[in-house]
C-alpha cells in the first residue's frame, strides 16, 4: 500500500510538472515566434533546399547513448549534417540505462532539450504532453516543409496513420524500418559448431531442445576439460516498448501460446488479449524452470543486462555461451568481431511445444514511432522540423545509418541484383555493430522502406543482411501468425493515455515479478497460479483491455475510410 501511495504521489507531480510547464510557456507565443522563447533566431529556407538557416544556429538534442558511436560531437556524418543544414548540434547523451526515467523526468519537470531523439517517446507521451503543449504539433510543418515526410505517407500507407493521434495532431516523427528480418524477431540462436561436435542435430521440440542443452552441459563441448559451458542465457527486456527480444522467454513461450514481445495481439474472436493468463503461459514457465532448476539456464539470465549477454557470447579464451534468443546475432555476439563467432551462431525454428504450438511473431508496423519531437523550448521549430525532414532524404539516411558514399557504400550498378531478385537499389560496404565515428548508427531519424532495405546488393564479403534475409524465410515465415492476430500501433486520447499508463506500468511490472519468480522456483507455479491470476483481475487487467479495445475499434473506424 505505501508503495502505491508513493507511485500515485510521483503520477500526480509528474502530471502536475507537465502542466505547469505547458502553462507557463502557453503565453509566450506571440506573432509566430516559438513558444516560450521569443522570435525565431535565422530565416528558414524554402522546402527542400539547403542549407536550412541561412545563419547558423545550435539546436539542442538529448538521445540515448549509443555504444556503435565513438563521439557525437566528432561524428562524421554530425560534421557533414551541420555543413549541409548550417544547423549545429548541442548533445545531451542519455546513459541507455536510464533512458526511460531520464525521458520521464525532462517531460514532467519541462527541462527540455529543443528536441528529444530516439528516446521512445510512447504514444501515451504524445497525448498527454501534446495536450498540454510542452511537444509541439508538426502537421503545419509537415504541410509546409515536408518535401521527405510526405514523400514517405506516399510509399509507406501505414506510417502516417501509425504516428496520428487520438486529437488529429502529429507530436512525434518516426524512424520507419521495413526491415524483413525484424517483423519476425523472436529468434533463437544457437552455437552450431558445438552441435555439430557432439553430433546433435537442430532441435526441432522442447524436449529436443532441452537434450540439446544437457548436452552442451555435461559433454564439453569447448574441450577445455572445465564444465564452464552455459547452455541458454539472456537478457530482460530493458522496459515496456523495447524491441530487444533477448529475455529468456520471448523465443520459447510460442511452443506453449502465441506471445509476441509486446505481451498483447488480437485474438481469434478480433478481442484485444494478453498472453500471461493462459494456461499456455503457465506450462511454458514451468518449461523455463526445468531449465533453471536442472542448471540449464544461466543463473544471471534473468537479471543480466544486454551488453552482458554480448560479453557472455565473446567470452575472450573459449565459446561458452550454447543459445540464446535476440533478433539477430548482435544480441549476443560482436557483429564483425574479431572471433568470428557472430558468424557460428545459426536461427533455430520455432520449436513444437508439447501440445503442438509452433509459431513466431509477425509484425509488418516497422514504423518506430516516438522518435523525434520538438519541443516548446525550441527557439527555431522551423529549423528544427526541416532538419528532421532531412533525415528522411534516402542518400542521408544511408549515410546516417552506414557512412560515408563510395567508401562504406555505393549506388548499385544496373546489373546487380537485389535480396529481392529485383534491381539492386545500393551496396552496403560497412560493418554493421562495430564501434566506429562515421555515422550514427541508427541513432536518430532514418527511412528505410522495402524498397531501400531489400534492394541492398548481396555481398559475400558483407553477408549479414543476406543470413538474416535467408534465416527469417525459411526458417520463420512458415510459422509466423496471421496479420489479423497482430494489434497495431494505436493512439489513445488523453483520458485513455491518463488511465492505461498506471494499469499499465503496474501489470507489466508485476507479471515480470512473477515470471522471474516463477522460473528461479521462488514461487511454487502449481501452487500459487491461481492467486496470480486473481492480483491480476485485482489490478484491473479487465479495464487495460476495455481501454485498448475502444482504441482499437477507434483505429478500425479511422484506416476503413
Amino acid at each position: 500500500m505505501k508503495f502505491k501511495a508513493v507511485l500515485s504521489l510521483l503520477v500526480g507531480v509528474s502530471m502536475l510538472g507537465g502542466i505547469l510547464s505547458a502553462c507557463s510557456s502557453s503565453n509566450d507565443s506571440n506573432n509566430g515566434a516559438a513558444p516560450g522563447n521569443g522570435a525565431a533566431e535565422a530565416t528558414v529556407t524554402e522546402a527542400g533546399q539547403f542549407p536550412i538557416v541561412d545563419e547558423k544556429i545550435t539546436l539542442r538534442v538529448m538521445t540515448g547513448a549509443n555504444p556503435a558511436v565513438e563521439d557525437f560531437d566528432t561524428n562524421e556524418f554530425t560534421k557533414y549534417f551541420e555543413d549541409l543544414t548550417n544547423i549545429h548540434v548541442e548533445w545531451e547523451i542519455v546513459p541507455t540505462s536510464t533512458v526511460t526515467e531520464k525521458l520521464n523526468l525532462a517531460l514532467a519537470s519541462g527541462d527540455l532539450p529543443d528536441v528529444i531523439m530516439t528516446m521512445n517517446v510512447t504514444p501515451e507521451q504524445q497525448a498527454l504532453y501534446g495536450e498540454q503543449g510542452v511537444l509541439l504539433p508538426l502537421n503545419e510543418y509537415i504541410e509546409k516543409y515536408g518535401v521527405n515526410t510526405k514523400k514517405m505517407f506516399e510509399e509507406s500507407p501505414l506510417v502516417e496513420s501509425t504516428i496520428t493521434s487520438a486529437d488529429g495532431n502529429i507530436y512525434a516523427l518516426p524512424a520507419p524500418n521495413e526491415c524483413y528480418h525484424c517483423s519476425m524477431r523472436q529468434k533463437l540462436w544457437i552455437y552450431e559448431p558445438w552441435l555439430e561436435k557432439l553430433n546433435l542435430e537442430m532441435p526441432t521440440t522442447t524436449e529436443e531442445f532441452y537434450e540439446v542443452l544437457k548436452a552442451f552441459k555435461t559433454q564439453d563441448p569447448n574441450g577445455n576439460g572445465i564444465a564452464d559451458e552455459i547452455p541458454f542465457s539472456g537478457a530482460p527486456q530493458a522496459n515496456q516498448t523495447s524491441t530487444l527480444t533477448t529475455s529468456v522467454e520471448n523465443f520459447l513461450m510460442n511452443s506453449f501460446t502465441y506471445a509476441p514481445f509486446t505481451r498483447i495481439y488480437v485474438n481469434d474472436e478480433g478481442k484485444v488479449d494478453v498472453p500471461f493468463n493462459k494456461d499456455g503461459w503457465k506450462e511454458g514457465l514451468t518449461y523455463l524452470n526445468r531449465l533453471y532448476s536442472e542448471g540449464l539456464m544461466d543463473p544471471q539470465a534473468l537479471t543480466r543486462d544486454a551488453a552482458q549477454l554480448v560479453q557472455l557470447g565473446e567470452n575472450p579464451d573459449v565459446p561458452i555461451l550454447g543459445a540464446a534468443s535476440g533478433p539477430n546475432q548482435s544480441a549476443l555476439t560482436q557483429l564483425n568481431g574479431s572471433s568470428g563467432r557472430w558468424l557460428e551462431y545459426v536461427a533455430v525454428a520455432p520449436l513444437k511445444g508439447p501440445e503442438g504450438v509452433q509459431v513466431t511473431q509477425y509484425d509488418p508496423y516497422q514504423v518506430a514511432p516516438g522518435q523525434f519531437v520538438i519541443t516548446n523550448k525550441a527557439k527555431n521549430p522551423e529549423a528544427a522540423f526541416r532538419f528532421a525532414d532531412a533525415l528522411y532524404d534516402r542518400e542521408i539516411t544511408l549515410r546516417s545509418t552506414i557512412g560515408e558514399p563510395d567508401v562504406d557504400w555505393r549506388w548499385a550498378t544496373a546489373d546487380e541484383i537485389g535480396l529481392n531478385g529485383e534491381p539492386a537499389v545500393y551496396m552496403d560496404m560497412s560493418k554493421f555493430g562495430v564501434t566506429q565515428n562515421k555515422q550514427w548508427s541508427q541513432t536518430g531519424i532514418a527511412y528505410r522502406p522495402n524498397s531501400l532495405r531489400l534492394g541492398l546488393v548481396a555481398n559475400p564479403d558483407n553477408p549479414l543482411d543476406s543470413i538474416l534475409y535467408n534465416e527469417t524465410k525459411e526458417k520463420y515465415e512458415p510459422y509466423r501468425v496471421d496479420v489479423e492476430t497482430v494489434l497495431p500501433p494505436i493512439n489513445f486520447t488523453v483520458d485513455q493515455s491518463s488511465e492505461i499508463a498506471d494499469l499499465s506500468k503496474t501489470i507489466y511490472d508485476y507479471t515480470n515479478e512473477m515470471m522471474a519468480r516463477f522460473i528461479i522456483g521462488d514461487a511454487d507455479i502449481n501452487a500459487e497460479w491461481d492467486q496470480y491470476l486473481a492480483t491480476l483481475d485485482s489490478m484491473n487487467l479487465s479495464r487495460y483491455l476495455e481501454i485498448y479495445q475502444e482504441a482499437y475499434e477507434t483505429y478500425k473506424s479511422a484506416t476503413a475510410k
